[in-house]
């Protein structure tokens, strides 16, 4: 008998000898008020008694003394006749009721109570069987969302990944006439997996495939399937591929597959885990499918290096699309679909505004735009200006800004000179990014920050890398060259100088002394982390001391552009310190001696000095 089923007959006989226990308990003991048979006859010979009550063929005995208070007692058999007359001789009003009728309720209450509690835990089961549930029958059951009306998204609202849109209309139209394919003997791929960091859009694109090819969408997360108990993730990948064979044509989309997708053979006690298991079952399923079924398998993730390979074979997810940061056409296009509904200015320019924002993905720019609106509702506009954009980009890159943080005059200064080290070091580097805007207005962790007009670059070359290690240099390199010493401010900057170093000796073959070798071979390992150390103990100290030569000759190199350029860094900083934040224009202005224009707003008075907790510097590049 299967397990299930055991287990509700077993909790149906319970119940039922739980309710058969409880039909009894009305007649098992007596009730209070009871007086033993003695002490009746007793009060009866005393005179105490006023009043009896018997029925006829029933040993119970009720009745009222001279007091008023009532007794109940029981005799051997039924009074008799001559009993009665007895007790009507001592003056005890007697009354004979006739015998009471035996209800049949009484006998089928408890056989009720339990068709109850069956027809009850029928009708959960059935609810368990029908869709995802908490409930104890639905234990093993997928718990994958199933939209049988094809979602609404279609390809026009998706932007900003052309070639995987171009990649997945063979899909669209596999879904839609599956017989043309088969007439032809060709098999569509079975499993199409999507690739790409986090907000690309990947969900999305799969809701997009969907809706265009108007075929239902399953959709199920890959820790939907892990869990303690072994067994249980395995009947759920069979219950999700049973679901969707109900349900073909349609697209089963799996988000996060590297939950269950993770390479075998890492885990402890020989890999033989429930997380395995769970993962050759997806494997035999997706083996498993028909040459004519119409179910195609889509799975997302952005770590498609720790993958079992059996998952990428041929038969199985045999299709790869990557989806990368959109370039600046695509910003455009995204920003412009999440600008449907909302109310923009005349001055807004979203063409600009993708410009400036490189490395942003969708779920930046959606962000960013729901970031704006939120800041013109505040303020009582009608319309988002290009002033509420700027900012809602500033707070999805540093956080906002911290109005109510007043800094001492020193911190004021060193922060100002801080940040124009790092704008004049992006100016004046010919290989650096150069300015989009420098602010000392505290943000996040730093209290100011540098914001470089970076362009969409696939091939960073080995004189931009060093350049930009400079530039994240050169706000220490103004510290000491201006106070004659140091603070804490440039710590972050250390942090992304460092990185960048040691990578292009390990990684990227940037170094005459190591070569074109990989040091740093990347391998997952059991907790999911990297085991970089490919190399031996001198080799590790060699690293370590070209790392430390390659930043200090940048530096040195940083700290003469700024020493020749100290009027210019003068100016920056002061202008800094009076307006607080400089644009592209006006810092280009500045560095040219040239007069800047008023600014159209006063800036709001500063409150008077107070104490304020030590806020540690850095955080951002330049953050100081």
């Amino acid at each position: 008998m299967p397990r299930a089923p055991f287990s509700l007959l077993a909790l149906v006989l319970g119940l039922a000898f739980l309710a058969w226990a409880f039909s009894l308990a009305g007649t098992v003991g007596a009730p209070s008020g009871t007086v033993n048979y003695t002490t009746f006859l007793e009060d009866l010979k005393a005179g105490r008694v006023k009043e009896v009550v018997v029925r006829a063929g029933d040993t119970r005995i009720q009745g009222v003394l001279e007091d008023g208070s009532t007794f109940t007692t029981y005799a051997a058999s039924p009074p008799d006749n001559e009993t009665l007359e007895a007790w009507t001789a001592r003056g005890v009003s007697v009354r004979v009721e006739p015998p009471q009728g035996q209800n049949a309720l009484g006998f089928l209450w408890p056989l009720l109570l339990v068709g109850l509690l069956i027809g009850a835990l029928y009708y959960f089961s059935r609810n368990g069987r029908a869709g995802p549930s908490d409930s104890a029958f639905s234990f093993t059951k997928s718990r994958a969302r199933v939209l049988t009306e094809a979602p609404k998204v279609t390809f026009k609202d998706v932007a900003g990944a052309e070639e995987a849109k171009e990649e997945l209309k063979e899909i669209v139209e596999f879904l839609k006439n599956p017989s043309r394919f088969h007439e032809m003997g060709a098999r569509i791929p079975k499993g199409v997996l999507l690739v790409g960091p986090p907000g690309v859009g990947k969900t999305h694109l799969a809701r997009a495939v969907a809706g265009e090819a108007r075929v239902p969408f399953i959709t199920a997360s890959g820790s939907d399937f892990v869990e303690m108990f072994v067994g249980v993730g395995a009947a759920r990948v069979r219950d999700l591929f049973e679901t969707a064979k109900r349900h073909a044509p349609c697209i089963v989309f799996i988000d996060e597959i590297d939950a269950v997708g993770r390479r075998r053979g890492s885990g402890v006690g020989g890999g033989n885990d429930e997380r395995e298991q769970t993962l050759n079952q997806l494997l035999v399923e997706m083996d498993g499918f028909e040459k004519d079924t119409a179910i195609v398998v889509m799975a997302a993730t952005n770590r498609p290096d720790i993958l079992d390979p059996a998952l990428l074979r041929p038969g199985r997810f045999d299709r790869q699309i990557a989806i990368d940061a959109p370039d600046v056409k695509g910003r455009e296009q995204i920003l412009r679909i999440h600008a449907r509904g909302k109310p923009l200015a005349e001055d807004v320019d979203l063409a600009l505004l993708a410009k400036r924002t490189p490395g942003f993905v969708g779920a930046d720019l959606e962000n960013l735009l729901n970031e704006a609106a939120l800041l013109a509702a505040r303020e009582g506009r009608r319309k988002i200006t290009m002033k509420d954009l700027e900012e809602a980009a500033d707070r999805v890159m540093m956080g906002p800004a911290k109005k109510s943080l007043v800094l001492s005059p020193r911190d004021r200064r060193i922060t100002a000179y801080h940040e124009a080290g790092h704008a004049l070091a992006a100016h004046f580097l010919e290989h650096a990014d150069g300015v989009h805007k420098v602010t000392i207005v505290p943000r996040g962790r730093a209290l100011g920050f540098m914001m470089p007009r970076r362009e969409d670059m696939l091939h960073w070359s080995r004189k931009r890398l060093l350049d930009q290690i400079a530039v994240a240099l050169a706000g220490r390199a103004a510290e000491e060259i201006v106070f004659d010493d140091v603070t804490t401010g440039a710590e972050n900057d250390f942090r992304q100088a460092t990185e960048l170093a040691r990578r292009m000796i390990t990684e990227w073959g940037m170094h005459p002394e190591f070569g074109p070798v990989a040091y740093a071979v990347r391998e997952d390992t059991y907790l999911g982390g990297y085991d970089v150390r490919q190399y031996s103990e001198e080799t590790a100290k060699r690293i370590d001391e070209a790392v430390r030569r390659l930043i200090e000759e940048q530096y040195q190199r940083v700290k003469a552009l700024l020493l020749e350029k100290r009027e210019v860094l003068e100016r920056v900083a002061e202008t800094l310190l009076e307006r607080e934040t400089l644009t592209a224009e006006e810092f280009q202005r500045v560095v040219e001696g040239l007069p800047l224009e008023a600014p159209e707003e006063a800036r709001e008075e500063r409150e008077p000095p107070r104490v304020v907790p030590k806020v540690k510097p850095g955080g951002a590049l330049g953050g100081a």
